[in-house]
């Protein structure tokens, strides 16, 4: 690829053309960030306690959907794109050296973090990792990509993960990230295969996972540094006013439409240099993001999202019971907390049988007599824990799982 092409301003126009309703909540959600001055932000950005702002981690979760073996790329290109993303992130790159004299006082850490979900939205265990072969060789800016029915994937909630989707896009573009406003379902960014991480099936001069940091500055509410027209305005105010992009790696000064001393800041991660030449964000610009995480903010409930740390329930057990007794026996919810229901609806000649519950030692717990065609268990007498379900004289029994607090990924 010569040129890297964010299609995310594109989209942006796509969107309101298809939903002109989209205009007003994109508004309101890019004013609450431009508006929010919340303390920890004044805070950090003026010294405050050790200039250091509270970390916002975000679970995430990537959604590899592919055609070839080359587009599945491996477990090790993905986690190396999560580390570029904390890197770049926390101002703790390998190229914080490169950032001009004139901007390096600019330069922000943005205190904000990423990690693989560990637990999936049911709160069962995951690597935070999903793969889907789909028959399309390529996708555009129309999000098929985010739904299985167009030979994608769906989102997870986007209230509790980061949505990024990994794949093969059409030539031109790189990239693009969804907008303030828009459906949670479509929410999240979607990023070329081949340059995403910095390791694996890469190409062109997009190698470092530089992307994924452009894209997320757009998902966190960033414009282009040059406003996406002439000498246009990105909203930030430490920002030059740029005429256009800047394309390749330039070095020395290059004019602002200003001409500020320092010049344009092709270095921005929100230019379209190549990744080699990308390395800092501004203080400005690192406000804006947060903000999106704050109270009012789009990204407000994923701010306080646990997927990335909860710890997993085990998988579902399948029932195992005796040939003789119908498998059309119910047995639920499994794992259960508190309670559980027996359904012997479609075998009533179980009606008067007693229901034994037995630990991994095999000592007998709990015994109830069914006297109606649908039970309730109350297990909280039970410590958490594996126990087995025993109906009459079935010598093969339900496997149940008896949880503690509810895990809220």
């Amino acid at each position: 690829m010569a040129q890297k092409n964010c299609a995310t301003h594109d989209y942006l126009q796509q969107q309101l053309q298809q939903d002109p309703s989209l205009l007003v909540k994109y508004q309101r959600a890019d004013a609450i960030t431009s508006n929010h001055l919340h303390n920890e932000i004044i805070s950090g950005a003026t010294g405050g306690s050790n200039g250091q702002l509270p970390v916002i981690k975000i679970p995430v979760v990537i959604h590899v959907v592919y055609n070839t073996s080359d587009q599945n790329i491996s477990e090790a290109q993905i986690r190396s794109q999560i580390e570029v993303m904390n890197k770049e992130f926390r101002l703790q790159h390998a190229d914080t050296n490169k950032i001009p004299s004139a901007f390096r006082s600019l330069a922000a850490d943005t205190y904000i973090e990423f990690a693989l979900a560990t637990v999936t939205p049911k709160g069962y265990a995951t690597n935070g990792i999903v793969r889907k072969k789909t028959d399309r060789y390529m996708y555009g800016m129309d999000d098929k990509i985010k739904f299985s029915s167009t030979g994608g994937d769906e989102a997870w909630d986007s209230d509790k993960y980061l949505n990024i989707w990994v794949g093969n896009l059409v030539s031109g573009v790189i990239g693009y990230s969804s907008v303030f406003g828009g459906p949670k379902e479509k929410d999240g960014i979607v990023v070329l295969y081949s340059a995403f991480g910095n390791t694996g099936k890469l190409s062109g001069t997009y190698t470092k996972g530089r992307t994924v940091i452009h894209e997320l500055g757009h998902w966190m509410g960033l414009r282009h540094i040059w406003g996406d027209i002439t000498c246009g305005n990105d909203g930030i105010d430490d920002t030059p006013m740029q005429k256009a992009a800047t394309r390749g790696c330039p070095s020395g000064v290059l004019p602002s439409c200003n001409n500020e001393a320092g010049g344009a800041m092709y270095n921005n991660y929100m230019d379209l240099t190549n990744d080699e030449c990308m390395n800092m964000f501004t203080i400005g610009q690192m406000q804006k993001m947060r903000a999106s995480f704050a109270s009012e903010g789009p990204h407000a409930a994923l701010s306080h999202s646990n997927a990335a740390s909860a710890i997993p329930l085990p998988e579902p057990a399948t029932p195992v019971v005796n040939p003789e007794v119908s498998p059309l026996i119910k047995l639920y919810p499994n794992p259960a907390q508190s309670n559980i229901t027996i359904d012997i609806s479609s075998q009533e000649n179980l009606i008067g049988q007693n229901l034994t519950i037995h630990n991994q030692l095999g000592q007998q717990v709990l015994t109830v007599k069914l006297s109606q065609l649908q039970t309730r268990v109350n297990l909280q007498q039970l410590k958490e824990g594996i126990y087995f379900v025993r109906i009459g004289q079935q010598t093969k029994p339900y496997k149940l799982l008896k949880t503690g607090s509810v895990i809220n990924p």
